[in-house]
């Protein structure tokens, strides 16, 4: 347990820090599951403009400490290429 005033008021910044990026998270986690769901429909254009949309929210994670920068280019990659994939079957 935080004793001093500066452990205290650190407890409290953590507190709303972690509330921040777990809505951030959750967001992101949002916008992968669109794009998913739009790979398992099979609708091509319908995926491409999901995946046009998670791309920037992916990158904000990263510029804001999130998720790791080679985590997203990662995510982003797998899923260009299954969006892709899905375009010329």
């Amino acid at each position: 347990m935080a004793n001093t005033p500066q452990s205290k008021k650190r407890a409290r910044q953590i507190e709303r820090r972690t509330a921040v990026n777990k809505a951030r998270r959750s967001r992101i986690r949002t916008f992968l599951r669109k794009v998913e769901e739009a790979i398992a429909g099979g609708n091509a254009e319908i995926a491409r403009e999901a995946l046009k949309n998670a791309q920037p929210e992916l990158m904000r994670g990263v510029t804001k400490g999130v998720i790791h920068k080679n985590t997203a280019s990662r995510k982003m990659s797998r899923l260009a290429a299954r969006v892709k994939a899905l375009g010329t079957a």
